[in-house]
């Protein structure tokens, strides 16, 4: 799950069942307090990496997609940012 989609289950409606959804944000709060890391600072360092990327390469922000995801006893920040072109002398 992306971080947009968490944000979306998180304060939308969504359409499974109350029980997964429940689990989800547990398992949200607990990879967050696992790294000691607030959504904040989650969305900080998303517009931070969207700046350097920015100066860098044309970018699709729209459909940038950044998540915090545990596997194994192991964190990963992930990142699916869409490249629309590279800027000439950056």
């Amino acid at each position: 799950m992306n971080f947009l989609e968490f944000l979306n289950r998180f304060f939308g409606r969504d359409n499974g069942a109350s029980k997964d959804v429940a689990k989800e944000r547990l398992r949200l709060v607990l990879v967050h307090d696992r790294v000691n890391i607030s959504p904040q600072m989650v969305e900080d360092l998303k517009e931070d990496l969207i700046a350097v990327i920015n100066k860098y390469m044309e970018i699709d922000q729209a459909s940038l997609e950044v998540s915090l995801n545990s596997s194994d006893g192991t964190m990963a920040l992930v990142a699916n940012i869409p490249v629309l072109g590279i800027r000439r002398g950056a």
